[in-house]
C-alpha cells in the first residue's frame, strides 16, 4: 500500500523497546459528509481500529465500522487508499517507541444499520457516530489537537479536502 504521510514526532530514542500496531480506517462519504466518531470534547475520529490476531484488513474494516458506527460495509465497494505511518513515544507506555501503520480504505455502506458496540474507553469519552463535512472536522480537530491521532485524522481529512486523495484513482 502506498505511503500517504509519515508523522514522526522524534520524541523517542532508538534504544527504546518498540510497540508496533496495524490499524485500518474507513473513509465513508455520503452527500459530501464523512462518517465519523464524535467525542464529548468535540474531537472527530475516523472509524477504525486495530487488526486482531489473524484478521485481514477487510475483516477488521467491516468489524470496526459496525462496532463504532453501526454501519454495515458493502464488501465489493472497498477501495485501498494508502497508509499513514506514525512514529513517536507511546502515549500509554512511556519509554516505548510506538510505530503505528494506519491503512485507509474508501467504502460504501448499506442503508440498514445495527446497534454500535463501543469500547468502555470510547463510551467514557462520549464517542458516538455522526456524519460531518470535512471542513467542520478539520476546524474542530485543529482547535483541540492534544493527541497524536487527532493530528493523523486531521491531516488525512485535509488531504481529502485538497483533492490529493480521491476515490477511483
Amino acid at each position: 500500500m502506498k505511503r500517504l504521510l509519515t508523522l514522526d514526532l522524534k520524541d523517542y530514542n532508538d534504544d527504546m523497546p518498540v510497540f508496533e500496531k496495524h490499524t485500518v480506517r474507513a473513509v465513508i462519504l455520503r452527500d459530501g459528509r464523512l462518517s465519523m466518531q464524535l467525542g464529548a470534547n468535540g474531537e472527530y475520529k475516523i472509524p477504525g481500529g486495530g487488526v486482531e490476531g489473524g484478521e485481514s484488513h477487510i475483516a477488521t474494516l467491516e468489524r470496526e465500522v459496525r462496532e463504532e458506527t453501526g454501519l454495515l460495509v458493502i464488501p465489493d465497494s472497498i477501495e485501498e487508499i494508502g497508509e499513514i505511518l506514525e512514529i513517536r513515544q507511546d502515549v500509554f507506555r512511556k519509554g516505548t517507541k510506538y510505530i503505528c501503520h494506519s491503512y485507509f480504505y474508501f467504502c460504501d455502506v448499506m442503508e440498514q444499520t445495527v446497534e454500535t458496540q463501543m469500547t468502555a474507553s470510547e463510551m467514557a469519552k462520549g464517542f458516538h457516530p455522526v456524519w460531518e463535512y470535512p471542513e467542520v472536522i478539520c476546524r474542530a480537530n485543529e482547535a483541540i489537537q492534544t493527541q497524536p491521532w487527532q493530528i493523523r485524522d486531521t491531516e488525512f481529512v485535509r488531504m481529502l479536502l485538497e483533492g490529493s486523495i480521491r476515490r477511483g484513482i
